[in-house]
């Protein structure tokens, strides 16, 4: 089996990879503020400043002397300006105790600017990542500059007390995955068509949706039509949730005549023996497919929303609600 890793898919994602591993059970997450979470370096903009250094001894901001119940983690990557940041709350076994009846708040302070003043609050709204299994926090905020920035996060869950700690995580300039208000790129992805109606051999989905397979990005892009492209490889799938992912997406494609719904294999693959493996490199690691570099992906899954004028209007990292794609797909259609 290969290993996950790759040399620029998922590159920096510390938070996601913990996030997998964690789901699964072994071990605890580091004890004191949680992880420093640094995201990939991005193709950088004059449009984004940066904050004054932070130095590394903050009061307020460094390990605990008793490490925290609860522990928060960032699981998305954060660019300056707009972010949908996605985060979680686990025990110290590590085990994710994100729930529907758990509350989750958050505090963003600008450590280089001011410590102890923050600059942003927002309350986390809970998604099921797996139904009934794995949770997470969705929330919205935005970073004025590139920088060390801190997060205090409050939880609680029925009549016990609310509990706060505090990581630290660094905002990078940009990031050069496709965004918001990009126009989609021209990717030329397989299709039923090109392998003889087969869907086995374009999708490593155990129960791959026809409708998925049916048309290339390229061709949805000189019809003008609205589409759903989502990269996701549920038998190579380094987070879990790509097969969950697919698995949410299905039944919007009946809801949604007027829009296409691409998946899209994000490593290089082969068929062997009748079925999809991965196609490594000398070192037995996966490749990225040529979309996955055309689209500049650092995760997977991550779903793009592209309107009839071939631009961006919704990008989802990981995960995401039935009501974030709808509100995406009413916009569209």
């Amino acid at each position: 089996m290969p290993s996950p890793t790759r040399s620029r898919l998922l590159t920096g994602s510390v938070a996601l990879a913990w996030f997998a591993a964690a789901c699964t059970g072994p071990g605890a997450p580091p004890s004191g503020s949680g992880p420093t979470v640094t995201a990939p370096p991005g193709s950088g903009t004059a449009a984004c400043p940066a904050a004054p250094a932070a130095p590394d001894n903050l009061e307020g901001w460094g390990i605990p002397s008793t490490p925290p119940d609860l522990a928060p983690f960032i699981i998305s990557s954060q660019t300056c300006g707009p972010n949908r940041v996605l985060f979680t709350i686990v025990d110290p076994s590590g085990r994710p105790v994100a729930a529907p009846d758990r509350t989750a708040s958050v505090a963003i302070y600008d450590l280089g600017r001011d410590p102890a003043k923050p600059i942003a609050t927002a309350d986390g709204t809970f998604v099921w990542a797996i139904e009934n299994e794995r949770g997470i926090y969705v929330t919205h905020l935005t970073f004025p500059e590139s920088g060390r920035y801190g997060a205090e996060f409050t939880t609680g869950a029925g009549s016990g007390p609310p509990q706060t700690s505090r990581l630290t995580f660094d905002v990078q300039p940009s990031s050069p995955a496709i965004k918001v208000g990009d126009r989609a790129p021209a990717s030329k992805t397989p299709t039923l068509a090109d392998v003889g109606g087969d869907p086995t051999y374009v999708s490593t989905d155990q129960h791959p949706l026809p409708a998925f397979y049916a048309t290339s990005v390229d061709r949805a892009l000189a019809d003008h039509e609205p589409f759903v492209v989502i990269f996701a490889t549920p038998k190579f799938c380094t987070s879990a949730q790509c097969g969950p992912t697919l698995d949410r997406i299905k039944p919007f494609v009946s809801r949604y005549p007027s829009v296409t719904f691409i998946n899209v294999e994000p490593y290089k693959l082969k068929l062997v023996d009748g079925s999809l493996e991965a196609d490594v490199d000398a070192n037995n690691q996966l490749q990225s497919a040529q979309t996955t570099d055309e689209w500049h992906l650092l995760t997977e899954p991550t779903v793009y929303v592209v309107d009839r004028n071939g631009v961006v209007t919704a990008s989802f990292e990981l995960i995401f609600s039935d009501a974030e794609l709808t509100a995406a797909l009413d916009t569209v259609k």
